[in-house]
């Protein structure tokens, strides 16, 4: 068994990355840049009016101005601002030469094609040629998660083709004999199959290409069988279940005689311990614990990042340090827990009462997971705790 931090780290380094492709801005969403984004022009690409109202010359504020023309946005000043006069203007349109600032339409009153200055103080309301972005910049880095906000940046940099990884392709099986697919109500001895839907919608949410790859048999011939073709369509192969100790987890055994690297197979987590990480070249497995929450928390916190990093991507949860609302304990402390919980709107971290790892609607209201050291037993209420959001 090694700790959580150890299979962090063996998750998180020496990985290959996936291919490159160019895809349409519109649809990057969700996905990682593969090159640096440079800007094409400047922004603003002129001196232009930041509200609406008067351009004119601020030295000249304190007097009646004689209206020249109205400036719409798109347009092209046609009148040059000289000592006297001023021109209507639209946030955004091109300022007029010899205008020094725009006076907001609140603070005037035009009568007759003659603006008065009611109230003299005013800012500069000028948004300044390439105060923002100068033509060649840097505007966004190899690496960063394409959110919408960047969809923007790159309208605005002309980057309407940019280069991404492509998302890494996995293939999600559930091993079990007892397990059914969920539209059969299950008969004696059995149960429907929730953990392959759960990873499958997990990895989606988190830009990879996933799909479900089915129930594998417990025996080894099937075990092998759909192992392998899994692999040959996939990057990364995920599986919950069949890695335990029982007589029919036969996956360990499995993968080794596929010649399948296990880097390792036993994690000092609460839940989760048995998870297992196998490499063979640009391959992987992934096999997570049968137990739904269990299954849910290892991909949480190592499949999460070991996928986003495939796809070039330095992701890191988010932390917080916030107060519990409640006394917390537990009885084993020789592996690192990760409670599931829920941040209220005073800003505690409120534990989840589940009844086990198998408990899948514990989940459900759940936001982030209270991080509790190996050695640790519990928690008073009010104490700081380390929360990863989920």
């Amino acid at each position: 068994m090694i700790s959580f931090e150890e299979a962090y780290s063996i998750v998180t380094t020496n990985l290959p990355l996936t291919d490159a492709e160019r895809i349409d801005y519109r649809n990057s969403a969700g996905r990682i840049l593969a090159e640096d984004i440079f800007s094409d022009i400047h922004m603003p690409p002129f001196d232009k009016a930041a509200v609406d109202g008067y351009a004119c010359k601020k030295a000249d504020i304190h007097q009646p101005l004689r209206l020249l023309e109205v400036i719409p946005a798109g347009s092209t000043p046609s009148k040059e601002i000289i000592p006297g006069s001023c021109s209507k203007i639209m946030t955004g349109a091109m300022m007029p030469a010899g205008a020094d600032c725009v006076v907001m339409v609140e603070q005037t009153r035009e009568e007759n094609e003659v603006v008065f200055i009611i109230e003299t103080h005013t800012k500069v309301n000028i948004a300044y040629l390439a105060e923002d972005i100068k033509a060649g910049d840097k505007v966004i880095s190899k690496g960063t998660l394409i959110k919408p906000q960047h969809i923007a940046v790159l309208a605005t940099a002309g980057a309407i083709s940019p280069l991404v990884f492509k998302k890494a392709r996995i293939t999600v099986m559930s091993t079990g004999d007892e397990l059914v697919e969920p539209h059969i109500v299950p008969g004696p001895g059995k149960i429907r199959n929730s953990n392959s839907s759960q990873l499958v919608a997990q990895a989606i949410a988190m830009g990879a290409d996933a799909e479900y790859g089915g129930i594998i048999a417990d025996t080894e011939q099937s075990s092998r069988q759909m192992i392998a073709d899994a692999l040959i369509k996939s990057d990364v192969v995920i599986l919950s279940g069949g890695i335990s100790m029982g007589d029919f987890d036969y996956i360990p055994a499995i993968l080794k005689e596929m010649g399948i690297e296990i880097l390792f197979r036993s994690v000092a987590v609460q839940p989760g311990k048995p998870s297992v990480f196998a490499r063979s070249g640009n391959k992987f497995v992934f096999a997570l614990p049968g137990n739904p929450v269990s299954s849910f928390n290892i991909f949480e916190l190592l499949a999460k990042p070991f996928l986003y990093r495939l796809m070039g991507y330095n992701y890191d949860a988010v932390r917080l340090r916030i107060p519990i609302g409640e006394d917390y304990s537990r009885k084993a402390i020789a592996r690192h827990g990760f409670v599931p919980a829920i941040i209220d709107m005073q800003g505690r971290a409120m534990p989840v009462h589940y009844h086990g790892s198998a408990h899948i609607n514990a989940l459900v209201q759940a936001n982030a997971l209270i991080s509790v050291p190996l050695g640790v037993a519990g928690f008073n209420e009010g104490d700081l705790v380390d929360v990863r959001l989920i």
